[in-house]
């Protein structure tokens, strides 16, 4: 008793507002252009003790192209040895403000049917743009952080994942990508998330610091205006980025994990009056067939004597009543004191969106 006492005092409770915290703008959203570019490339990874590919014949022609790259000919239809190169995929990203000479880190993942990258070496490969340029170069000695061994019986024995590697400043910049950042009179500020409350109060705050600079273009873009001199257009830039803006508060909503019954509530998220009843019920069948041999020179048969038990058994189910406007974060906390699993969880949020009375938007993913 006194533990439902309890749980309803955490319904009936009052929630307090959490207080609006400022967040500088830097962490809201970035400039349009000042972004990291994806690169790609296809290479060799050589060196390796057994555990490559086997027999691609992308990856044969991929060695013609290596060895007359280094001024050796393979004769036609030469072979060579596979088991100690693998084919692999090369990723990495461009920093914004990249220039020729930095060097960028790369991740080499294997594409055929290599067991294991460790102690690899990857041959110098080009790495490519979305507009098909080349921006960079890489090369070095994989770091690989899993292990794969096998024994001649079959087994197998895998730790992490042997098949990708890194190589830290593995690549060399070759070419610089535009950011628009010394153009046009103004530069866009995007918003990681879209929403027009943020968008006006930063533009009222960059424009109480520099009237007139900063208009809004649509929910999750505002124009600044900025000067034309390099260096006083940056001190600009990172001066607009600590200004401090208090975002809008999140819509409210309901995220539900249906594969694993995960519930995530914000804090938006309030309840309008309602009563909610929830019961189970469990039934219960349990068969236990017995064996009847017939008397001795009877010439009877053996026969199966079904036994049956059923049984049924229904939980209480106590009607939880709340106040207008209670957190359901705390409704979430007294169903879970209940006993309530996660599937009866969200089977009743949904009944109260159906309700009337939880007006949020549920997600189900």
């Amino acid at each position: 008793m006194f533990r439902f006492i309890l749980i309803l005092a955490l319904i009936f409770g009052t929630i307090a507002p959490l207080p609006a915290q400022a967040e500088r703008l830097r962490d809201l959203g970035t400039f349009q252009g000042v972004r990291s570019n994806q690169l790609t490339g296809y290479g060799i990874v050589v060196g390796l003790a057994g555990t490559g590919d086997d027999s691609l014949e992308y990856l044969t022609q991929a060695m013609h192209g290596v060895s007359g790259r280094v001024g050796v000919q393979l004769p036609p239809g030469v072979n060579p040895a596979l088991k100690n190169a693998a084919a692999v995929i090369i990723t990495a990203d461009l920093p914004a403000f990249a220039k020729p000479g930095q060097r960028i880190d790369v991740t080499v993942s294997a594409i055929g049917k290599a067991k294991s990258l460790r102690g690899g070496a990857l041959i110098m490969t080009p790495l490519y743009g979305a507009d098909g340029q080349i921006y960079a170069m890489a090369q070095g000695n994989l770091a690989v952080g899993g292990l794969g061994v096998s024994g001649a019986d079959g087994s197998k024995l895998t730790v992490n994942v042997p098949t990708v590697g890194r190589i830290a400043d593995g690549a060399s910049v070759e070419r610089g990508v535009a950011t628009g950042f010394d153009s046009g009179a103004s530069l866009r500020w995007n918003l990681y998330q879209a929403d027009f409350l943020t968008a006006t109060r930063i533009r009222d705050a960059v424009n109480q610091r520099w009237p007139g600079t900063a208009t809004v273009v649509d929910g999750a873009t505002v124009s600044l205006a900025l000067p034309a001199d390099p260096d006083a257009r940056a001190s600009r830039m990172a001066a607009i980025e600590m200004i401090d803006v208090t975002p809008a508060e999140a819509p409210a909503r309901v995220v539900v994990n249906s594969r694993t019954g995960t519930v995530v509530i914000n804090s938006a998220v309030r309840l309008y009056p309602a009563a909610i009843s929830h019961g189970k019920l469990t039934v219960r069948i349990d068969e236990s067939p017995q064996v009847i041999q017939p008397a001795p020179f009877s010439k009877g048969q053996t026969a199966v004597q079904q036994d049956s038990t059923l049984g049924a058994e229904q939980e209480g189910a106590r009607v939880v009543h709340f106040k207008p406007g209670a957190s359901l974060a705390k409704l979430v906390d007294a169903l879970n004191l209940l006993g309530v699993s996660p599937p009866d969880l969200v089977a009743i949020l949904e009944a109260l969106k159906q309700a009337g009375s939880l007006k949020a938007e549920i997600v189900v993913i």
